[in-house]
């Protein structure tokens, strides 16, 4: 048990319920016990005050798509730095990827995960199982066991099924369990050797280039399959203005669709690749400007659901090479919010849209209870200046892996504490040294 919490003098923004005003959070034993206008209202004896001095309350991000190098590969990130750099980031619930070694596809290993990031993770980790025996696209893995063990949606990750009658049996399978599906649109044959966005500046760069309908094509199948078995379907990420122009129309026809965005590609363009730069190689790739407004419009509209990190640590062998051989993805749970805030500060969409689309959003398309500041809900909370001024240095990043899309980049938006269930896992130095609530 902790301390009774009370977070006054606060801007409270709960996208769940439309609230934006000011006043109090209470939290007793881990939970939501009241959330007031004004001053606070039946504040227990010996409970610990924060001042926010007018600062941003919201329910902790909720990420639905992170990679870490734990089972396999810990010296590219473990759950205990993923868990130091999500608590930084804001971010108090990430899903986990099955791309590890071995891959989650048995009911043990979710259970595993589970115990593992109770014991070494300070945010809640929410295991995500392979859809297909070791990624592999070929044998359904027993979606009933790994529910029951704990995990919270299907997906393979990285990789893309490009069987179409697999996949209907995926979907049909999956609805039984109530499961939503979470599948990465790529047509192999279409993505080939290409590196970076299909279009003139690859064409000068000598790179080969990824057409749009390489996320298009598997993508209208998928939505057609979901709507001719009723599943729960969760395009993983789009990037083009096509995509979101497929989703928004399967939309009008059903509520069990729904997609997400990599804060990559609301926030740069293929212009940032050059000269080369391949912590900028992304899949799916960074787009055109023209691509990039139009999901930001998506986004708006409400075609768009989710805003994720991506997270993907990779160590320098693999990212320090020439760009065509270069691996894909960048970390991104730490600089998350402070990216996103980006779009606010431009004005080109409004912070309930923002941080809807990282709490009550993605906890609707998981079935979680958090990711809202009610009565009874976790007390998984974040608190953030959306002005204060900072340089993203890698150095100073918490990933064991330095892969930021954003090196030297000026944020302007920080977090200043998360809580987990109550307890504080994070607060900024800034806080500590006097400067900030």
């Amino acid at each position: 048990m902790t301390r009774p919490l009370v977070i006054a003098n606060a801007r409270i923004v709960d996208p769940a319920s439309g609230l934006d005003a000011p006043g109090a959070v209470l939290v007793v034993d881990g939970r939501i016990a009241g959330v007031s206008a004004g001053a606070p209202q039946g504040v227990p004896e010996a409970a610990e005050l924060l001042d926010a001095r007018g600062l941003v309350v919201a329910p902790g991000l909720i990420d639905m798509r992170v990679f870490t190098g734990e089972p396999g590969h810990e010296y590219r990130e473990t759950l205990a730095s993923a868990g130091e750099a999500a608590a930084a980031g804001g971010v108090t619930s990430f899903v986990l990827m099955p791309d590890t070694t071995p891959v989650i596809d048995d009911g043990a290993l979710v259970d595993f995960l589970l115990r593992r990031a109770q014991a070494t993770c300070a945010v809640n980790v929410l295991p995500a199982a392979a859809i297909t025996r070791g990624l592999r696209g070929e044998e359904i893995t027993e979606f009933g066991l790994l529910k029951e063990a704990g995990a919270v949606c299907l997906t393979d990750g990285r990789e893309s099924i490009q069987s179409a009658g697999l996949l209907r049996a995926v979907f049909s399978y999956a609805r039984n369990f109530d499961l939503p599906v979470v599948h990465h649109t790529a047509d192999r044959t279409l993505v080939g050797d290409g590196v970076m966005n299909e279009g003139t500046l690859a064409t000068i760069s000598g790179l080969k280039g990824i057409p749009a309908e390489a996320e298009t094509v598997p993508l209208a199948r998928d939505l057609q399959l979901a709507a001719l078995t009723g599943a729960r379907y969760h395009a993983a990420q789009i990037s083009t203005g096509a995509a979101v122009d497929l989703v928004a129309t399967a939309k009008r026809q059903t509520e069990a669709v729904s997609c997400g965005i990599s804060i990559n590609n609301l926030t740069l363009n293929e212009n940032d690749v050059a000269p080369w730069r391949t912590f900028f190689k992304l899949a799916p790739p960074l787009r055109s400007e023209d691509d990039r407004r139009a999901v930001i419009e998506g986004l708006n509209s409400g075609a768009i659901d989710v805003i994720h990190s991506a997270h993907d640590p990779q160590d320098s062998e693999v990212k320090r090479r020439p760009f065509a051989e270069a691996s894909d993805g960048a970390i991104g749970l730490e600089t998350l919010l402070a990216a996103a805030l980006r779009l606010v500060h431009s004005g080109d969409v409004p912070l309930m849209t923002v941080l809807r689309a990282m709490t009550s959003r993605p906890a609707g398309i998981l079935g979680l209870d958090s990711g809202r500041l009610a009565l009874g809900a976790p007390a998984d909370i974040v608190v953030f200046d959306p002005e204060f001024p900072w340089v993203v240095r890698e150095r100073e990043l918490r990933s064991r892996s330095r892969n930021t899309a954003f090196e030297g980049a000026r944020m302007q938006g920080a977090v200043l504490h998360t809580f987990v269930a109550g307890r504080r896992v994070f607060s900024h130095a800034a806080v500590n040294e006097g400067r900030t609530a």
